[in-house]
């Protein structure tokens, strides 16, 4: 286990643990700064302890330059199972709506597409546990506190997650760049589980043939692709609308 898995960095990120009611253990404070009264007080609230160090201890510390004045010694986010994720949707009374990453390896990425699935009410999101980047500091503060909400399973075999989900009757979309149907064409209602690919190679062939439907994104720019959380809020957002109709 390294420093990112057990340590939380930023103001909203470690707001939103404490509410979340994760462990935590020491929560450290730059000196002289006045601003932090509700961080404080939910500490309180939690039996966390409060250091107040100078900044440059803080420097030392963190992983993250833009620590913002805190720094939360935690326990790790706990990952979850396929089927928690789908128990969260039935306990919500809701059709499953899941993101699944095929080996994203960016933390600003997987944070960003977690604080995006959090807003569209996505229940669950999957990512690997190989060649792609697990929940770290950096996650958590990217995603600004949605960490501390969104579950998270992560797998060995993406491919045998998928066909899991088909198991319990989800439809697999998939975000692909050169497919004839684009994502407003496409009907993505019902249980449904959004495959996002990796920043460099997209959705692995394997990946692809798991998928019932590919669905692309039309690009009318000279830049051939967009950014993965850019293009998964994309598309979380039809299937939002879709879902509300």
């Amino acid at each position: 286990m390294n420093r990112e898995d057990y340590q939380i960095e930023g103001r909203n990120a470690v707001t939103q643990a404490l509410m979340a009611g994760r462990a935590i253990d020491k929560i450290y404070l730059a000196q002289g700064d006045k601003s932090f009264g509700q961080i404080i007080a939910l500490a309180k609230d939690a039996g966390a302890v409060i250091s107040v160090v100078p900044r440059q201890r803080l420097a030392e510390m963190a992983i993250n330059p833009k620590h913002q004045g805190v720094i939360a010694a935690c326990s790790p986010v706990g990952y979850v199972s396929i089927d928690d994720i789908l128990q969260a949707a039935k306990d919500k009374g809701e059709e499953p709506f899941i993101i699944a990453l095929d080996e994203i390896v960016d933390p600003h990425n997987l944070g960003a597409i977690l604080r995006t699935a959090n807003a569209a009410g996505a229940h669950g999101v999957i990512i690997t546990k190989h060649r792609s980047v697990g929940l770290t500091a950096t996650v958590a503060k990217t995603s600004a506190g949605a960490v501390e909400w969104t579950p998270v399973a992560r797998v060995t075999n993406l491919q045998q997650a998928l066909d899991k989900l088909k198991d319990a009757g989800l439809w697999i979309y998939g975000a692909a760049g050169q497919v004839a149907n684009t994502y407003t064409q496409t009907e993505m209602t019902g249980p449904i589980c959004l495959v996002i690919g990796s920043e460099g190679q997209g959705l692995r062939a394997n990946t692809q043939r798991c998928c019932d439907y590919l669905v692309s994104i039309p690009m009318h720019g000279e830049i051939p692709s967009l950014n993965a959380s850019v293009a998964s809020a994309i598309i979380m957002y039809e299937i939002v609308r879709q879902r509300r109709k």
